[in-house]
């Protein structure tokens, strides 16, 4: 970074670690430990629309690579779009398959980002449930900054969030993931699968 770009407030873009990834299986132990929040099994990646035969071969491959895992029910990685216009390769595991699940956020986004869709990847996340009451909440990993937060939408409010539990949580999982600081950026993701 030159003189002329910390005059002007310019930074370099923070490479993207999919490796703290694989931080997850832990964080989630500590998670269901401090709040009651139990993995559902559920992850996806989310990314800007794609469209043509290089995304298309770049979806069988994601699919061959994971469905070489026998481990597993139905179909390896499911492609939906939200109503925003955004894509999500959805991965569904067992609730106790939280590395696994991993295994697979990390080959889709890999697989993405060896291809030359790096630039369209977004987020990743893990959806956790708690049993009691049925909230959800998702732990976010945010592809360009390399970091996580938590997102917590309110059951039966609309599109509302509850920012005291996303507090506690990032609380709860200082040590354990790379947080994001920047408050800012924990976009909401209404309509993510599994939320």
């Amino acid at each position: 970074m030159g003189l002329l770009d910390i005059l002007l407030g310019r930074t370099k873009p923070v490479a993207p670690d999919l490796d703290r990834l694989f931080a997850l299986p832990s964080a989630a132990v500590a998670l269901e430990a401090a709040t009651g929040f139990a993995p559902t099994g559920q992850g996806a990646v989310c990314f800007a629309t794609v469209e043509g035969a290089a995304f298309e071969q770049t979806h069988r491959e994601v699919r061959a690579l994971l469905d070489a895992d026998t481990d597993r029910e139905g179909p390896p990685v499911d492609l939906r779009r939200d109503e925003y216009g955004y894509s999500w390769l959805v991965s569904r595991r067992s609730p106790e398959q939280v590395p696994e699940l991993v295994n697979d956020l990390h080959a889709v986004n890999s697989s993405m980002e060896v291809n030359g869709f790096g630039p369209q990847l977004l987020c990743s996340l893990a959806v956790f449930r708690q049993p009691e009451d049925g909230r959800s909440l998702a732990l976010v990993y945010l592809y360009k900054r390399g970091t996580f937060y938590p997102f917590a939408p309110l059951p039966g409010a609309g599109q509302r969030r509850d920012n005291p539990l996303e507090l506690r949580v990032r609380a709860a999982l200082d040590g354990d993931l790379p947080m994001e600081r920047d408050l800012g950026r924990w976009f909401p993701l209404w309509g993510a699968p599994g939320l």
